[in-house]
């Protein structure tokens, strides 16, 4: 047993009248004893729950993504005339609507934004599918590469998606945790900050509860941050809904935080959000998408390219970013840079 640990853990377990918050250094230092097993398995499964339970603090989530930083191995800088678009969406994936994320992503690096996900497998609490499993339907897996390998495909296509498990297996071996404890613990936040990605780069973070983009703001402002954006997005994700206002949350270093709200009507593309009804099949109903095949998840892609063009700097308004989003879809653009990214994987 670690007695050190132990003062972190009586710090966040003494109950709602007597917990502390920890400090952003106590944190960080909390974060790499769970991380490097430092801890013994009660106590760091005791530290989850008790942190979820207290709520963590933006600067106990500062701390731990320091130790992030410190100990995950990042992709290095590569040259762009953009910052490397960092799409980050919960590791436990999407169980009820169709992800079009994959798909936005195609769209930046075939307009020259550089992309990079990250995610592992199946994990507690929802077991939906990972993103890792969308981009095996659509004929990409990342699960194989090294990450010298990913680092060459990066820097080749600039569209990389950093495997967890096999990049960061400190932090994959804390996947069993969430299993018996039920809950998302608090590294499910840092998940949706984390960026494996040592450059210059805007972060894109899915939120569903609104304290979650509080504490975004808060931490980043602490660590620094200059450039993201948050989205109270499908699941979690960053994937705008269809049947409600798009929340999003705009921050750079010489304007502040400003708020937007995006209504799908008023572009023409409000509708139900396309459910995820058959997983194994997704993949070639994606590759319809690509082929141009009309549907409602074309036209989900297609909001979801016009933002994201738009806020990337591509498209000096929305509407312009939607009518680029239906082009790059229509004319196979998109569909072209999938092969390459395939072809470079297959070369590695």
């Amino acid at each position: 047993m670690s007695y050190k640990f132990r003062e972190f853990l009586k710090k966040v377990g003494s109950g709602s009248h007597t917990s502390k918050d920890l400090s952003r250094e106590e944190a960080a230092t909390a974060m790499e004893m769970v991380l490097q097993k430092e801890a013994t398995p009660d106590q760091i499964g005791a530290f989850l729950i008790a942190h979820r339970i207290k709520r963590p603090t933006a600067a106990e989530l500062a701390g731990m993504l320091d130790t992030y930083d410190r100990l995950s191995p990042q992709l290095s800088p590569i040259q762009s005339e953009y910052p490397v678009a960092v799409l980050n969406c919960p590791y436990d994936g999407r169980s009820r609507t169709a992800p079009v994320t994959p798909i936005v992503a195609l769209m930046l690096v075939t307009v020259g934004i550089p992309v990079v996900m990250h995610g592992g497998d199946r994990m507690a609490t929802k077991y939906g599918i990972p993103t890792s499993e969308v981009w095996q339907q659509l004929g990409l897996d990342w699960t194989n590469l090294s990450l010298s390998q990913l680092q060459t495909v990066f820097e080749s296509t600039h569209l990389a998606f950093f495997y967890q498990p096999r990049h960061f297996p400190l932090s994959a071996d804390l996947v069993s945790y969430r299993d018996r404890l039920g809950k998302r613990p608090p590294i499910a936040t840092i998940e949706l900050m984390h960026s494996p990605y040592k450059g210059n780069s805007h972060l894109f973070c899915g939120f569903v509860h609104p304290p979650t983009e509080e504490f975004f703001k808060e931490a980043f402002s602490l660590r620094g941050t200059n450039l993201f954006t948050t989205v109270k997005g499908l699941e979690g994700s960053c994937d705008l809904p269809r049947e409600r206002t798009a929340i999003i949350g705009l921050f750079d270093s010489n304007s502040g935080f400003s708020r937007l709200h995006l209504h799908p009507q008023e572009y023409g593309f409000f509708g139900h959000n396309v459910p995820l009804e058959d997983e194994a099949e997704f993949g070639e109903t994606l590759r319809s998408l690509l082929a141009g095949t009309p549907s409602e998840l074309l036209k989900t892609a297609i909001w979801n390219g016009g933002f994201y063009l738009w806020r990337c700097g591509i498209c000096n308004t929305i509407e312009q970013g939607i009518d680029k989003a239906k082009l790059l879809l229509a004319d196979g653009a998109v569909r072209d840079t999938l092969e390459k990214v395939k072809q470079a994987i297959a070369n590695e």
